[in-house]
């Protein structure tokens, strides 16, 4: 630190290269993250990665995972299915842990029509825990 001193004034300059403090602060990653879908904006689909990590499966456990999509009425419009899994709607389902993508093929939940221009959000829930993403839909 460099102080400088002026009739009735000082002033303090704190200089710092790197912090290595700052690293060690942040601690360990959460144990469920969901992660930014791509492409965002999207048209016509978009997929969704999410991980739970290991200390959520201690002692054999599988969370009860969902994934719904909402417009901003929070009205839920559709249920994304997973890419790994044979396409299983991902709604009360149980998961090992790991690193996982879901696929929304931007349409509501009937499969028939395309959801409109705008905003909507996916909500993953995991054993009760919930996490909300912003998704844009954009032609």
């Amino acid at each position: 630190m460099v102080s400088l001193r002026w009739p009735g004034w000082s002033l303090a300059i704190l200089a710092m290269a790197s912090c290595p403090m700052a690293a060690q602060e942040r601690g360990p990653p959460p144990p469920i993250e969901l992660r930014d879908n791509f492409p965002n904006p999207f048209f016509p689909s978009t997929t969704i990665p999410f991980v739970i990590h290991p200390e959520v499966c201690e002692r054999g456990h599988q969370p009860l995972v969902s994934l719904k999509i909402y417009n901003v009425l929070v009205q839920a419009v559709a249920v994304p299915v997973l890419h790994n899994l044979n396409g299983e709607p991902i709604d009360d389902i149980h998961l090992s842990c790991g690193a996982y993508e879901a696929f929304w093929d931007g349409k509501f939940a009937d499969g028939k029509r395309e959801v409109t221009p705008g905003v909507y959000y996916a909500q993953l829930s995991v054993d009760g825990q919930r996490f909300t993403l912003k998704l844009i839909a954009r032609k």
